[in-house]
């Protein structure tokens, strides 16, 4: 392995450690249910010109909760995104569907109280496949704008393989029902995705799986080269790209330093083009 991929990699795996520190100390914080406020009375269903107005619903990864988005949480709101909220999936849920279902009930919830039409998600790991499930298998596609999704196994990842006493791992598998549910047709989507993975991510394997490649839906693959899975939610570089992302006609790789957009190339460096209509492949360096 060369020297500057050994340096990378060390770099991305203190940061990993780093940031895995910070979320045992902020877990406990997030083992509360989120409180909603109630629903507005009598609130009219807002059509949104902008992406600004529209709810974000963020939903975390496997063994994780809504803690792990303080920081993107934070930067959502100074950047006028006034509706942010989670979805807290137990760790023991056993079929993502079940996720999904909860996720859909989520997203109306939210709508209705906050009188809008549309809403956007970001999910970070399993968090984005329960919300690609939603969007592409239970009608979300009607109710959802955005999905942004943060190193999640679109095709399935291999790491850990004793983790397959959990049910939702094994649906992570490559092969898995759910999986082949989502790689079926789905003619007519109206939902956008913007799928971010990176070259470090030690947790999707191979780290391509990240990639969402699918030849019926939009797609605008990104991606981030230097840090790892857990650093995905929280590196600042990739929020910048997030709100590029959830901004009508925003282009999440070309608000991102070092991004070299490339289409239909295979290179050294793996900027290949996804095979949806309108996909697209950002290389951004955040090292």
């Amino acid at each position: 392995m060369e020297l500057a991929k050994v340096t990378a990699l060390m770099r991305a795996t203190v940061l990993e450690a780093a940031i895995l520190s910070g979320r045992l100390v902020l877990y406990p914080s997030g083992v509360v249910p989120e409180r909603s406020a109630p629903a507005r009375p009598g609130a009219d269903a807002v059509p949104v010109a902008g992406g600004g107005g529209r709810p974000v619903v963020l939903l975390h990864g496997f063994a994780d909760n809504r803690s792990v988005f303080v920081l993107l949480r934070r930067t959502l709101a100074r950047h006028g995104r006034a509706h942010v909220v989670s979805l807290d999936h137990s760790p023991f849920t056993r079929d993502l569907r079940t996720a999904a279902e909860a996720l859909g009930r989520r997203v109306e919830e939210v709508l209705e109280r906050t009188g809008r039409t549309e809403a956007d998600l970001v999910g970070h790991s399993l968090g984005g496949l329960i919300a690609r499930y939603y969007v592409q298998r239970l009608g979300g596609d009607a109710r959802v704008r955005t999905v942004v999704t943060l190193g999640t196994p679109h095709a399935g990842t291999t790491v850990a393989p004793l983790a397959d006493a959990h049910p939702l791992v094994r649906q992570m598998r490559p092969g898995s029902e759910v999986l082949r549910e989502l790689a079926g047709p789905a003619p007519g989507f109206r939902t956008r995705f913007v799928s971010f993975w990176s070259d470090l991510d030690q947790i999707m394997v191979p780290v391509e799986t990240a990639r969402l490649d699918h030849p019926d839906l939009r797609v605008h693959n990104v991606r981030v080269s230097g840090i790892g899975h857990l650093a995905l939610p929280v590196h600042p570089t990739v929020a910048v790209g997030i709100l590029a992302a959830l901004d009508d006609g925003g282009v999440a790789a070309d608000s991102m330093q070092g991004t070299d957009s490339t289409q239909g190339t295979d290179s050294a460096e793996g900027t290949d083009s996804a095979q949806g209509p309108d996909s697209a492949e950002g290389a951004a360096s955040v090292a």
